[in-house]
């Protein structure tokens, strides 16, 4: 793992997520009109949940997924909505974008996206909260993979004596692949240095957001450092939710930062958090189908290397898109899906299947409260 220098701090070069108003009608149903909520089982319970509803639609360049999770407010959602309108190209894509439209191919399943035919991009397995015995079984699911990201503190520093015994009986089965830590904000200062303790003996790739603030994070580092664990940590929610996700940056918080399509407003904003940034990035999931996983899978073929990424992420960055292995179902069948094959998945287009689309559909209850959902951020975005 990389040795690197705790009490290094970046300069990032300004810049800021788009939030012009757009030229929008007044209603999104005079734009999108195929409309869809769908219901997604999962294979066990994740982030506190077992299922997951996601709104679907398509526009000129293809389908694109709106799937804000639930408890989140208009105006973060609403960042949620920019990037799956830029996706289905029903609003502008950046200049940067421009010269790569993906495919307008209709058809059922893939099609490939023209800038990049044929490529695809490494992800890591996810393991949940889990018995040890439900270990194997789970990654099982994702096939040959170089990484797994594990996630950590489902109950704070309650969840570390479970954490500890998956841990282990993890790295009895798979001794040499490397391994990430997500605690999801899960723990205080305090605590999250207990933890980095206890999990020190695991050899980590990096440890995502053990803790909510990102001054939080910037002391974390120093406290690390000053004990000398080489534990290199990484910043999720404090990019996505912050108000400036290049405050990261310049406290010298964090060594990675993770990057997701949606959350920040599309790819073309993504890619210009991580240029300005200068740290290296990894592209993950918000849960999401097929349909939104292939934005990430786009962004993670853009992604920028450097002496620093590899240094610390390798040759290849496994990125956090094979989360469809967590699902039971999906709006493709599981041979068109965009799931792992030999620690991969392709850069490409998805267009759902009108059966999965019928068999997976919410309650009208629950497509209403989609629908009103995607109208308040429509609206947001109009200014």
């Amino acid at each position: 793992m990389a040795d690197s220098d705790r009490s290094h701090s970046y300069a990032p070069k300004p810049v800021s997520l788009s939030s012009a108003p757009l030229d929008l009608p007044r209603r999104f149903d005079e734009v999108i009109e195929d409309l869809h909520v769908v219901r997604l089982p999962m294979v066990t319970r994740f982030r506190g949940i077992t299922e997951r509803e996601v709104a679907l639609f398509s526009g000129p360049a293809g389908w694109a997924e709106f799937s804000p999770f639930v408890e989140y407010g208009t105006e973060e959602a609403s960042r949620w909505l920019r990037a799956s309108l830029e996706f289905s190209g029903l609003i502008p894509q950046p200049a940067a974008l421009a010269e790569a439209v993906p495919s307008t191919d209709q058809g059922r399943g893939c099609a490939p996206v023209a800038v990049a035919s044929g490529e695809t991009v490494a992800v890591n397995g996810t393991l949940p909260a889990c018995p040890p015995d439900q270990v194997e079984p789970i990654l099982s699911r994702y096939g040959r993979v170089g990484t797994v990201k594990a996630k950590v503190a489902e109950h704070g520093i309650d969840s570390l004596p479970e954490d500890l015994e998956r841990l282990r009986e993890f790295r009895r089965l798979f001794p040499d692949t490397t391994l990430r830590l997500d605690a999801n904000a899960g723990y205080s200062p305090t605590e999250a240095l207990e933890a980095c303790e206890a999990f020190a003996e695991f050899d980590l790739q990096y440890f995502e957001q053990p803790v909510p603030a990102v001054e939080q994070l910037a002391e974390l580092r120093g406290q690390l450092s000053r004990r000398g664990l080489p534990i290199v940590i990484a910043a999720d929610e404090s990019i996505r939710k912050a108000e400036d996700p290049l405050r990261v940056a310049e406290l010298g918080a964090a060594e990675v930062i993770i990057v997701k399509v949606q959350p920040l407003g599309g790819i073309g904003a993504a890619l210009d958090v991580i240029s300005a940034s200068g740290l290296p990035a990894v592209v993950s999931s918000a849960l999401e189908s097929s349909v939104g996983l292939a934005a990430g899978a786009e962004l993670a073929a853009r992604l920028p290397h450097t002496d620093r990424s590899r240094d610390i992420l390798g040759e290849r960055v496994a990125c956090g898109l094979g989360t469809g292995r967590l699902f039971t179902a999906d709006i493709v069948a599981e041979h068109e899906a965009l799931t792992p094959v030999d620690g991969a998945v392709p850069v490409t287009r998805i267009v759902p299947d009108p059966d999965r689309l019928h068999q997976l559909a919410v309650d009208p209850g629950r497509f209403e409260w989609w629908a009103d959902r995607l109208q308040d951020c429509w609206s947001a975005l109009r200014g």
